[in-house]
């Protein structure tokens, strides 16, 4: 076997001193003078080009070929060596050679120990094979020999070429590991230029379809050029591939490094008594038995604390198990906090921290009253909603505080991914728990007062719908064995008091909708904002601004001024940035002068605190135009008085005109006035004939503000009953109510608000539907006191209370009333 061995090494390297021997090769080749047209023996190669004046082995394996080159070889004649199309050919055809080949000579054939022939050739001259003219027992073929375009030896470019050819192969060998590094020594003594580029073009692991490319070409010079090029190419790969190979060899050995210094961590660590992998593990260990956790858990646990302890610490899975274990260490199984039972103080508590909100107060109190009696319920699900600012969020904290629960808020706005709720599988790269499981971590209680804040605004998308991830979470039936994802046990979120808040129902899928308790937090009136102004945003501004509570008092004309005159909202957040202007404008003069001015604001200070005043109050603007009728609306920022206009002008057609920028709804309640006057023109006295001689037009001020909705009905009704009997409307009067096409009020909502901005404009009776009476029976009578109501049915009562039989002063004459017969 060792002869054997020694024997193809000798071959190899007798080979290869044939290929590099440079001393005995001149240009000879380019000069010889053969015949242009004759028949040949046919040599085909798989991946092989021969240039000419270059040495090259060939390893002969076909019967066909090396029947050739015995007789070749006898003969000392030439052959014809040509390229395959294709390597897998075995019986090439003439289709299957390249026509561009090589007159090969040969030089020594050579029996390999291995029972294989090699054969070394030297190219002679280019050719061009014509046409295969036998097949047995080789194939011949004719050729037509291809003279080489030789460039002057004194053609400085083309030394220049040749230098510079021969440094890139020599960075080319240097960089590659596929080459003999001999043949840069052969490379850097080549003496003779011309056969230099075709010994580069030989040699050089170079694509077969490039060296055919580069054979074709009749000039040396531009063949040196293509070489040039295909070379400053595969220098700059090779570049690249040996600095990727540096960067992998470095990577390794920094990861050894660190295993070597890991385990001698390790050995140092036993001699000490014992590893920290395995003093982690009695760790968790010891921390599990303080756990109140099931069986089932408990049986969970210790099978992922023994694959943890069967894994190596450098496992990529090592750290994600650890993870988990943590998790489940850190989760509060079955750890409740004691709630404080007793009602009186729960209820301080909450009036304490919030004005009003009466009926979310009564449900809490109701709540912690069957919890001391029955001793154990699951918790309500509440959703509070209504407009922004009006404390539903901070409501929250105040409930935790009178229960003596600890508080969690998670919030839901533009969460769009269901494993924001339910968590990852904990076989993912990055797996956590869900924000829910989480929150039950950071606050480390079963039975805290969870906030799920702007659960209106959740959205979906590819990921999935977080909305419907939390019905399992809001449903008292299922949410005993709630499942993350990444925990993969159930948990039981029975005892946690969910408490949602929205501002808007409409977006809220049904399912979630139906499993919450909804209780509406209306806006606050303005005596209710001056309170709260009072107890709570002044002192708190007072604090935050660096003052003390008896430095500044705020009058109660001044906090009324500026709710009214300064903003307009449900809440109380933009009141709370106003008492903090006017406090900073003070805190300035205070930290520059010394001293405080002004020690109580009053009405008249705000203009130099807060400027102009940016709204103004509505008022009654009385009843001295035909047409005009005082409504009540409702905003998201309360209650407010409207006027709608009607107006008479001569034309032919009966044409109805709208405008005020009113909706849809709103426009179908003018029309359905309008048609209800036409077909009841005689509760009117009215001549059907004015219908066709004058257009009617109603508008409802102020126009750039969209309106809409039903409850203007009775109002436009009224408005176009004043306009067209030129009758006066009650002093002091507002209404609000739907109409129908047969005369029918209906009721409406918003009574509240309508009510407090009916009183703030001076107003002093209210034509309601009669169903709206319980509306009015909800509100304090503090609140009532002044009004008068009057609850109606149909638009003829209506009429019958809105319009007087006093004419308005110079009315116009519509010729509308009947003659007596």
């Amino acid at each position: 076997m060792m002869k054997k061995r020694y024997l193809m090494q000798e071959a190899n390297e007798q080979a290869f001193s044939l290929i590099t021997d440079i001393e005995n090769s001149d240009e000879s080749v380019y000069d010889l003078e053969l015949e242009s047209n004759q028949t040949l023996p046919v040599l085909p190669l798989r991946n092989m080009v021969l240039f000419p004046g270059v040495f090259m082995p060939v390893s002969v394996g076909r019967t066909s070929s090396l029947k050739l080159i015995r007789e070749a070889n006898k003969k000392n004649g030439h052959i014809a060596v040509v390229c395959q199309k294709e390597a897998r050919v075995d019986d090439p055809q003439f289709s299957d050679l390249h026509t561009i080949g090589t007159i090969g000579k040969i030089v020594r054939v050579l029996e390999m120990p291995d029972q294989t022939t090699t054969v070394i050739l030297q190219g002679v001259k280019r050719i061009e094979l014509k046409n295969i003219v036998s097949e047995i027992p080789y194939l011949k073929g004719e050729v037509e020999v291809k003279q080489d375009i030789l460039p002057d030896k004194k053609d400085k470019e083309f030394n220049a070429l040749l230098e510079t050819c021969k440094d890139f192969t020599i960075k080319f060998i240097k960089l590659s590991d596929s080459l003999h590094q001999d043949t840069v020594f052969a490379i850097r003594n080549f003496d003779t230029n011309f056969l230099l580029i075709d010994f580069i073009c030989t040699n050089l692991p170079l694509k077969k379809d490039e060296k055919i490319e580069l054979l074709r070409l009749d000039s040396l010079k531009d063949r040196a050029f293509r070489l040039l090029e295909i070379l400053n190419r595969e220098v700059q790969l090779a570049d690249i591939k040996a600095t990727i190979q540096m960067r992998t060899r470095e990577d390794i050995d920094q990861q050894q490094r660190e295993y070597f210094l890991q385990q001698q961590i390790k050995t140092i660590q036993d001699e000490l008594g014992g590893n920290g992998q395995e003093q982690e593990i009695e760790e968790l260990r010891l921390k599990a038995l303080s756990k109140a956790w099931n069986e089932e858990v408990a049986a969970v646990f210790n099978k992922e604390l023994a694959k943890l302890e069967r894994m190596h610490t450098q496992s990529p899975d090592y750290n994600v198990q650890l993870n988990y274990i943590h998790t489940m260490l850190s989760l509060p199984w079955a750890e409740y906090t004691t709630d404080n039972l007793n009602l009186k103080n729960a209820e301080k508590t909450l009036n304490k921290d919030h004005y009003g909100l009466e009926k979310v107060k009564e449900r809490i109190l109701e709540h912690l009253a069957v919890l001391r009696l029955k001793g154990d319920m699951k918790s309500p699900i509440i959703c509070l909603y209504g407009p922004p600012g009006v404390g539903k969020t901070s409501l929250g904290k105040s409930i935790a505080d009178s229960l003596k629960r600890k508080y969690v808020r998670m919030s839901l706005g533009g969460v769009h991914d269901e494993a924001e709720i339910r968590g990852h599988r904990k076989t993912y790269i990055g797996a956590m728990p869900g924000r829910v499981i989480k929150s039950l971590i950071k606050v480390g209680s079963s039975n805290p007062v969870f906030i799920l804040d702007e659960i209106d605004k959740v959205s979906s998308d590819r990921q999935g719908d977080p909305s419907s991830a939390l019905l399992e979470v809001l449903d008292p039936e299922q949410n005993t064995t709630f499942h993350d994802n990444f925990l993969d046990l159930d948990y039981d979120l029975s005892k946690v008091m969910f408490i949602a808040t929205a501002n808007n129902l409409n977006t809220i899928p049904s399912p979630l909708l139906d499993r919450m308790e909804l209780i509406e937090v209306s806006g606050y009136i303005t005596e209710e904002k001056i309170e709260i102004a009072r107890k709570h945003l002044v002192p708190k501004e007072l604090e935050t601004n660096g003052m003390k509570k008896d430095d500044i008092k705020f009058s109660k004309g001044a906090l009324e001024a500026i709710i009214e005159s300064y903003t307009r909202e449900s809440g109380v957040r933009e009141l709370e940035k106003k008492i903090n202007k006017v406090l900073r404008k003070i805190a300035r003069q205070y930290a520059t002068d010394g001293f405080i001015s002004k020690r109580e604001i009053k009405p008249a200070d705000l203009y130099d605190l807060l400027g102009a005043p940016e709204y103004t109050k509505d008022k009654y603007q009385g009843n001295e135009y035909a047409g005009v009728v005082t409504g009540l609306a409702w905003t998201a920022v309360g209650g407010e008085i409207l006027f709608v206009e009607t107006s008479l002008s001569k034309g032919k057609g009966s044409k109805l005109t709208l405008t005020g920028n009113l909706g849809d709804v709103m426009k179908e309640s003018a029309m359905l006035a309008l048609e209800y006057i036409k077909s009841h023109a005689d509760l009117l006295n009215l001549d059907e004939s004015i219908f066709d001689n004058w257009n009617i037009h109603i508008h409802v001020p102020e126009g750039a503000i969209p309106k809409d909705g039903p409850s203007a009905g009775i109002t436009m009704a009224t408005s176009l009953a004043s306009a067209l009997t030129q009758r006066k409307v009650k002093s002091n009067l507002a209404m609000t109510g739907e109409i129908t096409l047969r005369g029918k009020v209906l009721p409406v909502g918003g009574i509240k608000e309508k009510i407090l901005a009916a009183k703030r404009a001076g107003i002093k009776e209210i034509i309601l539907c009669s169903e709206n009476k319980k509306n009015i029976d909800e509100i304090q009578d503090l609140y009532l006191k002044g009004l008068t109501f009057h609850y109606v049915n149909d638009i003829k009562e209506v009429f019958a209370i809105a319009l007087t039989n006093e004419k308005v002063a110079n009315p116009i004459d519509l010729n509308i009333q009947k003659k007596d017969n």
